[in-house]
């Protein structure tokens, strides 16, 4: 079977950024190592789509998430794409109405 297509949201973009830019104050080169492995993750869940785990936010949505420390990264399958939808720090509790 191939690959999903890969659908990252404007809002699930800026939140990596947001990360990322985070990070870089003091630690560049772990800012992007950060991007790296997110990017990575999310080349993993576009090969296999159904490899996330449920959101415990979400318990009985279409939402799936994948961990890449310190993040969260929610998506949800549209037919044949993935559609990334929230990046966010693990510390911090998903808010459904970020979803939208």
């Amino acid at each position: 079977m191939a690959p999903a297509t890969l659908i990252w949201s404007d809002p699930a973009l800026d939140d990596l950024d947001e990360i990322a830019a985070h990070i870089a104050l003091d630690k560049p080169a772990a800012a992007a190592a950060l991007v790296e492995r997110v990017l990575t993750a999310v080349e993993r869940v576009r090969a296999q789509p159904s490899s996330g785990r449920s959101v415990a936010e979400l318990p009985k949505r279409q939402y799936l998430e994948v961990v890449v420390a310190p993040c969260r990264i929610v998506y949800r399958r549209e037919g044949a794409a993935v559609l990334i939808v929230h990046v966010f720090r693990g510390e911090r509790q998903l808010r459904k109405r970020s979803l939208r």
